[in-house]
């Protein structure tokens, strides 16, 4: 008899070479893995993420769940007992029990991407590994017109980087915010949709810093999506500035339905 469950978690992904378990690294997967291997006495208990953030990714917002074997755990007793075999750089902050029908990346109805990116002319070395560095003049309010085009359903294959596996590149993006922060030096970019590819919300980010520093201009993202081609935008962020902000198990809220909102 097993127990499923679900929590939420952060991570700083710095020290991480990301989420997925790889031999020989360091991974958030095999860290809980590592730790729920020490509570069950031995046995391997396999654990799912919402998605697998890359080397260097963050996360406020990353979701995860396991098959835990043998009595059940209260599930503020499971966060509790987890967090007291993490390392400092790793937190969950909510548990609970739920169906074993419920699937950590399948059940979800979307997620929510923030990229910082830091604009002091030279980089700040206590954000280096937390910001986007990018010290050029950029225009706030094209990145915001031409970010409206993202909007709806699209084929992103221009926007995906080789090595991804998946062959459907259609994706719905319903928001995307862009905010300056003048007190930080920082711009946020916020992006929500059903699903994004791999690498896709940092080459959007740097393709929308490229209009906002008007080196493409303001209305080129419906060009470049219909190409489907990715050599059509060859930059990408840096993963440093990249957080898993939300993951989506309810409808997303009206107010970032921006894709309803279109004429």
């Amino acid at each position: 008899m097993t127990t499923r469950y679900k929590l939420t978690m952060a991570y700083d992904g710095h020290l991480f070479h990301g989420f997925q378990i790889q031999p020989n690294e360091r991974t958030v997967q095999g860290v809980i893995e590592e730790a729920l291997k020490k509570m069950t006495k031995g046995k391997r208990v396999v654990v799912h993420g919402s998605g697998r953030t890359d080397a260097g990714v963050h996360a406020k917002g990353q979701v995860i769940h396991f098959d835990y074997p043998g009595k059940e755990i209260p599930a503020k007793n499971m966060m509790l007992a987890l967090n007291a075999l993490m390392p400092i750089d790793t937190v969950f902050f909510e548990s609970e029990i739920v169906d074993a029908d419920f699937h950590v990346q399948y059940s979800t109805k979307g997620k929510w991407y923030r990229y910082v990116v830091d604009q002091h002319r030279f980089t700040d070395p206590f954000n280096r590994f937390y910001t986007g560095h990018y010290p050029y003049p950029l225009d706030i309010s094209l990145m915001q017109q031409a970010a409206k085009d993202l909007i709806g359903e699209h084929d992103f294959t221009s926007f995906a980087a080789s090595g991804g596996q998946i062959v459907d590149k259609v994706r719905t993006i319903y928001y995307v915010n862009i905010t300056p922060d003048p007190d930080k030096k920082q711009i946020i970019f916020d992006f929500i949709g059903n699903g994004f590819l791999y690498n896709m919300v940092r080459i959007l980010v740097g393709t929308l810093l490229e209009i906002g520093n008007q080196k493409r201009p303001v209305d080129d993202i419906p060009r470049v999506l219909e190409a489907k081609d990715r050599q059509e935008v060859r930059t990408t962020a840096p993963a440093s500035g990249l957080y898993l902000q939300h993951v989506f198990y309810e409808d997303i809220p009206k107010k970032y339905r921006l894709d309803l909102k279109k004429d």
